[in-house]
């Protein structure tokens, strides 16, 4: 058999090639990931001895996954088609005008603080589907608003979809009996000690996003810019930083003090109303405004095929209030979804489910198309063109343009979901070795040592890389990151959140996550160029995340319930 070394290696492969496919080589994504789909089914068979079924099943259950996606995709293009056909559009645009004409202003409210808050609603990617057309309507280019939509999938995910990631991801992730047992002993419990883990995944995640709004300002000015400068886009610090803070503060104390449910909808909803206030008042909004060039001067890679013609802007305006209200009554209704339990109950009835598909035991795959964050994009899209036109004669145009955008999505995604189900199903196996991605954590972790909370949140972050989901990562590596803090003799609730907080950053550069806001803007065909400018502030995050988690662990020596037993 191969040595741990080797197999680790090899099955870090087929993301090296899909790297240096698309960010090396600037291959679209519908050419690169069928070839590294290929590899991940060869090391499958040969070098983790999986069946031929398990494999096949696998690949079955990505397909159902990606059915699953688009349906969230489909959902956001047509939000947005129905308020482009309604006029809604207009109004929208001309209001954010009225608060700032100042595109990294424009960008902070959309993208960061409404963002953040549709983030704490739904998860899903959802942010990035609502935010990024949102922004192509208000006259971003189709490359910027992606990029500022992969953006916002990093501080508020481990609480996104109302805590999932956390009371899901960690949940099961971890032995939770086996500490309860030992818990239990002292008086103090698993309650407690996942009250730990969130909040220091609160604070940890709050330090850290303070500069979030500022990077995506540097970044807009930096490659969207006519001067292509950083220095626009530092003009803006000031107000940047304020709004770090007002979505970062009552983020981390409603994380510490009410748990894992609501940071995200807290600090969003606050962060929201304390930034629009401000840009109204002028409070710290520098003296030039930024803009982007002529958008007859963008170069060919910033379009997408969803675009907002001047046709669509002379369209009869709305009321303000009537043109925001589909966007209004989006979160409520997926807070509800989540949290009134009569009306998931609705929702979740409608359940088509595949489960041990080919007969291969854990292998299970479902859709709510109800209850998924499509299902209710759909609902609010068909309310919208009810409320704002009384008719329905504007949403058969609008359901047939945001049909057309699936085709190159749908494709992708096909390869990209089930080779990453592969990678998380190898854990069965003839070899008798651990999954994939447990493979390459265990070797990363044995050659670090007492360095390894430096590198928790880079496994987090591979996790979500190959996953795209923070609650799967922390699902595969909750366990092992915690067995290696005990075995340093470290805080593992602070290790586990360190892994919590990773795994969140790493959503900024998951290729399906970046595969799928590019579909809600029609910009297929470029994700390498996205993945090249997210790596950025991914490195900042986890550079930042690694500091944090050894000076807290070595410099101020936290603690928990489980190491003060030791």
């Amino acid at each position: 058999m191969l040595n741990e070394t080797l197999l680790a290696l090899l099955a870090f492969s087929p993301i090296v090639l899909a790297a240096v496919l698309l960010v090396g080589l600037q291959w679209p994504a519908k050419h690169a990931m069928p070839l590294a789909f290929l590899l991940t089914v060869i090391i499958a068979l040969w070098a983790w001895d999986m069946t031929g079924t398990r494999v096949l099943a696998s690949s079955l259950q990505g397909l159902v996954i990606s059915v699953s996606l688009l349906w969230i995709i489909f959902g956001a293009i047509l939000l947005l088609n129905t308020l482009k056909h309604t006029g809604a559009i207009t109004t929208i645009r001309n209001g954010f005008t009225a608060i700032s004409p100042d595109r990294r202003i424009q960008a902070i409210i959309v993208a960061w603080c409404f963002g953040c808050f549709i983030e704490g609603a739904s998860g899903f990617g959802t942010p990035a589907a609502v935010a990024a057309p949102l922004m192509v309507a208000l006259g971003f280019p189709a490359l910027g608003a992606v990029l500022m939509g992969m953006l916002i999938q990093s501080t508020p995910v481990s609480f996104g979809a109302v805590g999932t990631p956390i009371i899901v991801g960690v949940t099961t992730g971890l032995d939770n009996g086996a500490i309860n047992r030992t818990l239990t002993a002292t008086g103090s419990g698993w309650e407690d000690y996942l009250q730990t883990v969130t909040s220091n995944v609160a604070v940890t995640h709050a330090i850290i996003g303070i500069m979030m709004p500022l990077f995506m300002c540097m970044m807009l000015t930096r490659f969207f810019g006519k001067n292509k400068s950083w220095k626009q886009g530092l003009e803006i610090l000031p107000f940047a930083v304020f709004a770090g803070l007002a979505f970062t503060l009552p983020y981390a104390l409603t994380g510490v003090f009410l748990g894992p449910e609501f940071p995200s909808l807290v600090g969003g909803l606050v962060g929201l109303a304390i930034v629009v206030t401000a840009a109204r008042k002028g409070f710290l909004v520098p003296k030039h405004t930024f803009d982007f060039p002529d958008e007859a001067e963008w170069p060919g890679e910033w379009l997408g095929s969803l675009a907002i013609h001047t046709e669509d802007l002379k369209k009869k305006p709305i009321s303000l209030g009537l043109a925001w209200f589909p966007y209004l009554l989006l979160p409520v209704l997926l807070v509800l979804s989540r949290t009134h339990d009569g009306f998931k109950a609705l929702l979740t009835g409608w359940n088509i489910a595949f489960s041990n598909l080919l007969g291969e035991a854990g292998i299970s795959a479902g859709i709510q198309p109800l209850y998924l964050p499509g299902g209710i994009l759909v609902f609010v899209s068909l309310v919208a063109v009810l409320s704002q036109t009384r008719s329905l004669k504007s949403f058969g145009p609008a359901i047939h343009e945001s049909s057309r955008t699936l085709i190159g999505a749908g494709f992708v995604l096909m390869f990209t979901v089930p080779m990453v189900r592969i990678f998380i199903n190898s854990g069965v196996n003839e070899a008798d070795i651990a999954s994939m991605p447990v493979m390459t954590a265990k070797v990363a972790a044995d050659l670090v040592g007492d360095f390894f909370p430096a590198i928790s949140g880079v496994i987090g972050a591979l996790g979500a890389f190959i996953a795209g989901s923070n609650t799967v990562s922390n699902m595969m590596f909750s366990q092992f990151q915690f067995e290696v803090a005990q075995t340093l003799g470290v805080s593992t609730a602070m290790v586990v959140a360190l892994q919590a907080v990773g795994a969140a950053a790493g959503n900024m550069i998951a290729i399906h996550n970046v595969v799928a806001a590019s579909a809600t803007v029609g910009l297929l065909g470029r994700e390498g160029t996205t993945l090249r400018k997210t790596a950025l502030p991914t490195l900042y995050y986890l550079v930042a995340l690694g500091l944090i988690g050894m000076i807290a662990i070595y410099g101020l020596g936290v603690s928990d319930p489980l190491l003060s037993l030791s």
